[in-house]
């Protein structure tokens, strides 16, 4: 097999994909951490809504196919950080059916036994700020009661209608603190960064990060036994490691860095444990991220280096700026493994990503193993090219 693939600098490069792909793999969560993998949704192509910021009728999610998805990270012994920004949480997946979508997977992962946390957030409220903190406390209030209805941890948020409403650090220690103390059971305390969502720029009320990691500490030292763990996606590996070793004891941090995953996972050579994981790339590398917590288990840190250092560069692919639009290329890669039968998103973010950077997603992704079916995928990637006009 060959297929010549567009190059991001123009013209052509021939690519011979690899015939040996990852074995299936079935087996129960890692012992040694927690391994979260952050699940995309699933569109319906044949809805009459995209999904988009004028539709009426809600984004159109295929139920069957995005459930089914979340069954095969549970048979890898991974959990499901259900309704994340991996899910097109404020691009696509508005509240109504990310409320859905937590109720459903809750109710599987319950029948499966399988581990499943989901967010929490505030936007049932309209965009464009103006909201009191009266109001966006009570929009988390009614998240937070939703997941826990449902009977899976949560994972609070940061809210846009926050960010643009607080005055200052004292108005997050008000909300958070509200919102810790009435939880029934310890949450999620997630820190998503700017270069995730332009809108959360100058969370916890500081613009200079020293000073926003002050504050995000006091608003879990205030309340710690809350809090089962952070999450923080700064994509800054020594601000993540300072964070770690100031955490209250008992408080675990869930590393949201898709650039330096595998050294914060394994820890310090000196012996200063790692970070568990709540991550986006692991919904397309899960057969890696799963053997590589085995190995962990084992007490082998250079197989889980061996396993996981060479998924980098594909992360590191699918979240080069603008990160936001990640997920075009998680959802490409579960269309040419053959988890879903289209290559269609919510609020058409298919389009988001130009061609020469979809190829080099497959061609990283093939090279590592992922593809159960190597002819498939570049059958399937060769149908995309021909959409696009480029003979492969």
């Amino acid at each position: 097999m060959s297929i010549r693939l567009p190059a991001a600098g123009g013209g052509y490069r021939l690519y011979r994909p690899r015939t040996d792909p990852l074995a299936p793999l079935v087996c129960g969560p890692a012992r040694s951490r927690s391994f979260y993998a952050a699940a995309h949704v699933v569109a319906d192509p044949l809805a009459a809504c995209a999904g988009g910021p004028d539709s009426q009728a809600g984004p159109p999610v295929d139920w069957g196919a995005t459930l089914a998805f979340r069954h095969r990270l549970w048979a890898q012994g991974l959990g499901v950080a259900e309704a994340m920004d991996t899910a097109q949480r404020g691009m696509g997946l508005d509240w109504p059916a990310a409320a859905e979508l937590i109720r459903r997977s809750a109710a599987e992962a319950r029948a499966v036994g399988g581990r499943i946390v989901c967010g929490a957030g505030t936007d049932q409220l309209a965009p464009g700020g103006g909201h009191t903190l009266t109001a966006i406390t009570a929009a988390y209030e009614e998240q937070l009661a939703h997941v826990e209805s449902c009977g899976a941890g949560a994972v609070v948020m940061a809210s846009r209608a926050l960010a643009a409403a607080a005055r200052g650090p004292e108005d997050y220690a008000q909300v958070y603190g509200r919102l810790l103390r009435q939880s029934a059971r310890p949450v999620v305390v997630h820190w998503l960064g700017p270069m995730f969502d332009p809108e959360l720029a100058g969370y916890w009320g500081r613009a200079d990060l020293d000073a926003a990691t002050e504050v995000f500490l006091k608003v879990i030292a205030d309340c710690p036994e809350k809090v089962d763990g952070i999450k923080v996606s700064l994509l800054d590996a020594e601000r993540e490691r300072d964070i770690r070793r100031r955490l209250p004891p008992g408080v675990r941090c869930y590393t949201g860095d898709d650039y330096h995953y595998p050294e914060l996972i394994a820890g310090e050579r000196g012996g200063e444990p790692g970070s568990d994981a709540l991550l986006g790339v692991f919904d397309p590398i899960a057969p890696l991220a799963a053997r590589a917590g085995l190995a962990l288990d084992r007490d082998d840190p250079a197989g889980f280096r061996a396993l996981l250092d060479p998924t980098v560069a594909l992360s590191r692919h699918l979240f080069a700026p603008p990160t936001r639009h990640y997920k075009t290329g998680v959802v490409l890669l579960a269309w040419l493994a053959g988890y879903q039968e289209h290559f269609t998103m919510l609020g058409g973010l298919q389009s988001a990503r130009p061609l020469p950077h979809l190829a080099t997603a497959y061609e990283q992704a093939d090279l590592l193993g992922l593809f159960p079916d190597p002819e498939l995928a570049e059958a399937r990637m060769r149908q995309l090219l021909a959409v696009y006009g480029v003979a492969s």
